[in-house]
This record gives structure tokens, C-alpha cells and sequence, in this order.
């Protein structure tokens, strides 16, 4: 039949329309892709004895029936039979909601009974690329409790999250992956239902209404998937008819790191299957962009440079890509990718891997290091904090620091910081200023803006009881503030891409450790200086590209924010004293461990003696 074409040749977009069940008049057809069937029966709750045999309409491997009478409210299998004495038991690959683990049947849902009311945030909506993007990525049952006590509820997130974004100042969220998954441990990393949306949390209904209110309130949702591999279990993809489908047939490529199975990425049915489920949470469930995990698998063999390039891999991203934004061109796709591999962020049609945003994991992995050192080693290490610069304008990065970095006994971010318990809050502030002021996307992992000891647990709610410590809630009070001065100052995200957007005024004072830089526009200029050491300074003077009063916008050591309260109280004003290759100067308090932000209005005067130094200027008559 002609109409399965494209999903054969590895271009549908839409194979969740072609395949799985679909309320039909009174009735429901059953749709199944099954290539090596001898023969694929249905069977539901409304009778689980009852079988219904489907009729093979293509040769390709086609099964169909309808059955009359049939409402959206029954679980169903399929029975697959591999010869005429055996079969196997599967849930449908292309549900839209699977029975609440341990049960695993599919379930019938019509998606067309929910009714979006975002299409004023739909219209407005773009890429980002001069535009604020902060992420809360957000594990949905680790984040606050509701009613059940055993998971939280996409309801419970409609009332308590989205006035939490707000006030905290996140415009995007991230959901680690939502498909239908069997174990809680896997964080939904290792699925089974790539359409089907996991219902611990409640009915896609549910996910759908909080992704509108979401909208509603112009945050944007963002989804991690994960189309490297899926979940073993044998009730799902593996081995579908008897035979392997999604996953290579050649064991050493099926078998994951992960003890899961690969997707079969020379396969075009697989291929159409990945793109289509991409596409059904774009367009379908409105999500704004999408998060792909382990995106060096698909660049190398198992993620491993020294196995090669993995050919198949890095076709089906261009694909996948190049046909997202065709149909999606205002949809951000981000790679997780922890390779020096080129061109992540170049369009596909230009010999690139196509997607928006790559993470920034060299810079994540060098900061956390060097602010984990002892001080008196800092001085070795200068260049840790330098080198992102050398490389980022090579790609589109994101700064992360996600859920990778508070598991599996690596200590959360608070607690990686060096020092006792007062010097890891002192750190830990004049790093957030420094991820703040670094060009680049921001994304903080549930937990990060409470300073949270106990690293992350799935089964667990937020310790939100730590906000009553003041050394905590004053924490918070600094995340929110810098959250509040990205959005706000267009200096900080709009020309992030932009190498001239950034300038160190010095980057080699290594033997103080301490870091000095700005970035600019047509209308201010915000300094940062960075103190790494327990050193103080009452008269430190550095060069600034502007003259005028340089006011203080932030102190990671105010009061306010349990620090020292050794502050610059009054604007700073600049002197013509030389000094860091600049004419002009300000000499400042610096706190131990502090990281401060200057302002200063720049003016089109100012700009054009930036530009031209030497450019001499008229003064004016005395009247």
C-alpha cells in the first residue's frame, strides 16, 4: 500500500497515525508493523480471552483489523506468532498510554479530546539565540510530593511548580523523558513506549494541560529523549516477532552499554519510527524542543572515538534534524555530547549534525574540578577557568549542570565545592555568578538552587525543609536574584554568540587568582571580577573600557546573602589611571571568595571612544 511508503523508505514523520489504535467510528482499528509474523492476533480487558486475528495488508509486514463496538477506555496486547506452535506477548510500539508499572498492557486513548489554548505562546516562540533561555531540568517525581504518596502528579506540578519557575525566575523547563519506562531507577532513559507518555504521573490529558498552563505563563518546555537504545524487557521491543525489528541482528551492535539494546539505525522503519515519535511530542504534545541523550553514541561507536565513526548514527541525526526543522524551524534541539567532534551545531545541509545547542560538558567538567581544588593550588590550575573561552564561539554551547552531576556518589554541586561548610556556600555563590556571566544557555538540575547536600534520589521530593536554614534560603535568594538579572539585562544573553560580546580585562593573574572580565552592549557594560582565594583587598584597581560610575549589581559576599558584607556601598567612579591595556580605571573592595557584577551605562559617545581610542574629541566652547 502505497500510504506506508515513506514510513519503508525512512521519511514519516507520522507513523503514529499509520500504526497503533485509533478510535473509528464505534469502533477501533489495530495497526502493527511486524515484518517475520506468521500470524498477529489482538486481544483486550474487555475480554482477555476474546482474540481477534488481523489480516496482513502489505507485504512488507502490515497487520490490520477493526473491531466494532470498541471504546477508548480498554487495555489491549498483541499476540505474535513466530510459527504455528509459538508466539509471543506484546504491548503496541506506538500507544499513546501504557497501564501503570508493573502492568504493561497498552492502552486505547483518543488524543483529539484535549484542546490547546497556547497558540498565542505557539506563534512567539523561536530558537533563542539572542534571547534569555534559563532551564530548570526537572525529574517529576523528584521534585515536590503531592496527594499520592508514591508519585507526584502532573496535576500537583500544574499548582506547585509553575509558581515556583516564576517567582524563581526559569523561563524554560526541562522534563527528563516522560516515554513509558518499566524501571523507576532509569529515570525513563531506558524505555519502552516512545509515544506512549509514562503514566505514574497521570494520563497524557494531564501532561497536555500542564504543558498549555506551562504556555500559558510563557515558559517553555523542553524534553529529553533518548533514540540510542531502549529498555529489555521482553513484553516491549526486543525481538518483536520472534525476530529483532528495532534492534541491530548482529549481537555485538544490539547489545548498549547500558545492558539495554541499540536501535537499529540502518533500518528505515526504525528510522521513521525515531522521527515520528520525535515529531509527536513536537507537534502533538507541544513541547518547544527536544534534549537528545547520548549524542556521542550516535557520532561514534558506542560513544568511543577510538572505535570509529559511526556512519549510520550520524545519518540518522542529520535526518532526524534536517526534517524537525522543516517542519518545526522554531524548534530548539539540543545535543548532549561529550566529544570534541566538529560542527554539532552546523545546519545538516551544510555537512553538520543540525542541532541548535550543544552542552558544554568540557566546561562543566573544568569548572567543577578547579573549584574543588584547594586554594593553594589554584594558582596552577589558572587556566582552567580561561580555556572555555578559547573554544566557544566553535559551536552553540550550554552551560549545564544537570543531574549527571549530583548521582551516583559524585556529590552535588554544593558539596563539591572546597572547604568546610561556610567556604563551600562562599564558593559555591562566586560560582553561580561565574556560570551567570559566562556567555552561553543556563540549565540547573532540580535541587542546585537550595544548596541541597543529599544528592539526587527519584523516590524522593526536594529537601525543601533546607530553606529553613538561612545559609540555605539565603543561597536561594542569590539564585533567584541572578535568575532576575539574567532575564533582565539583554547584555548577558543576546549576543551570547557573538565574540565581541566578551572580553577578559585579565585572564592571567594567576598568582591571586583572581579573574576580571566584561561584556557589553550599546546601552551598559557589566564587569565581573572573580576572588578564588581567602584573600581580601580594600584598594584593587582594574582597567575598564568605559569611564563613569560603576555601580555594584551583585555581591555573592552581601549580607543578604550570608556573606561578609565587605562590599563596594557606593558606585565606584573611573579614574584616567592606565591600567590592564585600558586608559581608564577603578580601584574596588574585593571580599575573600566573592564574585562581584559592576554596572555602567554606555552611552553612543562612550561606544564611539571604545572603538577609537585615539580619536580626539572636540571640546566644547564655554558659553
Amino acid at each position: 500500500m502505497k500510504k506506508f511508503d515513506k514510513f519503508f523508505n525512512g521519511y514519516e514523520l507520522e507513523a503514529y497515525k499509520l500504526f497503533g489504535s485509533h478510535k473509528k467510528n464505534k469502533g477501533v482499528e489495530f495497526c502493527l508493523w511486524a515484518p517475520h509474523a506468521k500470524k498477529v492476533e489482538v486481544f483486550t480487558s474487555r475480554n482477555w480471552e476474546e482474540f481477534t486475528s488481523l489480516e496482513k495488508i502489505d507485504d512488507r509486514g502490515v497487520w490490520y483489523c477493526f473491531i466494532d463496538n470498541m471504546k477508548p477506555i480498554y487495555s489491549y496486547r498483541y499476540r505474535i506468532w513466530t510459527s504455528s506452535r509459538s508466539y509471543v506477548e506484546k504491548s503496541d510500539p506506538y500507544a499513546y498510554c501504557y497501564e501503570k508499572r508493573p502492568a504493561n498492557a497498552s492502552c486505547i486513548y483518543d488524543l483529539d479530546y484535549y484542546k490547546f489554548k497556547d497558540k498565542k505562546f505557539l506563534n512567539n516562540r523561536n530558537v533563542g539565540y539572542d534571547k534569555p533561555m534559563n532551564i530548570y531540568e526537572l525529574h517529576l517525581n523528584g521534585f515536590m510530593k503531592g496527594e499520592d504518596e508514591e508519585f507526584t502528579t502532573y496535576k500537583d506540578l500544574k499548582k506547585n511548580l509553575i509558581p515556583y519557575l516564576k517567582e524563581m525566575g526559569y523561563n524554560y523547563v526541562e522534563m527528563m523523558p516522560v516515554f513509558e519506562h518499566p524501571f523507576d531507577g532509569s529515570w525513563g532513559y531506558q524505555a519502552t513506549g516512545f509515544f506512549g507518555t509514562t503514566s505514574r504521573y497521570g494520563s497524557p490529558y494531564d501532561l497536555m494541560d500542564l504543558i498549555n498552563e506551562l504556555h500559558k505563563n510563557n515558559i517553555g518546555v523542553l524534553l529529553d529523549v533518548v533514540y540510542v537504545h531502549f529498555a529489555s524487557d521482553d513484553y516491549a521491543l526486543v525481538n518483536f516477532d520472534g525476530q529483532p525489528c528495532y534492534e541491530y541482528k548482529e549481537k555485538h551492535l544490539a547489545k548498549s552499554d547500558w545492558g539495554s539494546y541499540c536501535f537499529d539505525l540502518t533500518s528505515n522503519p526504525v528510522i521513521s519510527f525515531l522521527m515520528s515519535s520525535a515529531n509527536f511530542f513536537l507537534k502533538e504534545m507541544h513541547f518547544d524542543g527536544l534534549r537528545f541523550d547520548a549524542v556521542s553514541h550516535f557520532i561514534f561507536h558506542k560513544g568511543n572515538k577510538d572505535l570509529g565513526i559511526n556512519v549510520a548514527g550520524q545519518d540518522f541525526v542529520k535526518r532526524i534534524t534536517h526534517h524537525l526543522k522543516t517542519v518545526h524551524p522554531q524548534c530548539i534541539l539540543i545535543a548532549e555530547d561529550s566529544t570534541d567532534y566538529k560542527d554539532v551545531t552546523k545546519p545538516s545541509e551544510f555537512g553538520g549534525l543540525g542541532f541548535d545547542y550543544k552542552w558544554d560538558l568540557g566546561w562543566m567538567n573544568d569548572t567543577l574540578k578547579y573549584y574543588a581544588m584547594d586554594p593553594i593550588y589554584k594558582q596552577y590550575h589558572h587556566n582552567d577557568l580561561t580555556f572555555s573561552m578559547a573554544y566557544f564561539y566553535s559551536e552553540r554551547f550550554l552551560l549545564p549542570f544537570s543531574h549527571d552531576e549530583v548521582v551516583h556518589s559524585k556529590k552535588t554541586i554544593i558539596d563539591k565545592m572546597w572547604g568546610d561548610y561556610d567556604t563551600k556556600f562562599k564558593l559555591c555563590r562566586n560560582l553561580y555568578v561565574y556560570m551567570y556571566t559566562h556567555p552561553g544557555k543556563k540549565l540547573n538540575f532540580e535541587g542546585n538552587e537550595i544548596a541541597m547536600f543529599r544528592e539526587f534520589d527519584e523516590t524522593k521530593p526536594l529537601d525543601w525543609f533546607m530553606l529553613k536554614y538561612p545559609i540555605h534560603d539565603s543561597f536561594n535568594r542569590l539564585v533567584k536574584d541572578l535568575n532576575k538579572i539574567y532575564l533582565s539585562h539583554p547584555v548577558l544573553y543576546k549576543d551570547d554568540y557573538n565574540w565581541d560580546n566578551f572580553r577578559w580585562i585579565d585572564a592571567d593573574n594567576a598568582d591571586q587568582s583572581i579573574y576580571t572580565y566584561y561584556r557589553y552592549n550599546e546601552k551598559e557594560c557589566l564587569v565581573t571580577v572573580l576572588n578564588m582565594l581567602p584573600c581580601s583587598y580594600e584598594d584593587y584597581r582594574i582597567g575598564v573600557p568605559f569611564s563613569g560610575k560603576y555601580e555594584e549589581l551583585i555581591n555573592s559576599e552581601k549580607d543578604i546573602y550570608n556573606g561578609c558584607n565587605m562590599c563596594n556601598y557606593e558606585p565606584v567612579r573611573s579614574h584616567k589611571i592606565a591600567s590592564h591595556g585600558y586608559n581608564q580605571s577603578i580601584s574596588i573592595r574585593i571580599a575573600p571568595y566573592s564574585a562581584i557584577i559592576f554596572k555602567v551605562k554606555v552611552t553612543k559617545d562612550k561606544l564611539e571612544k571604545y572603538y577609537n581610542p585615539n580619536k580626539k574629541t572636540k571640546k566644547k566652547k564655554a558659553k
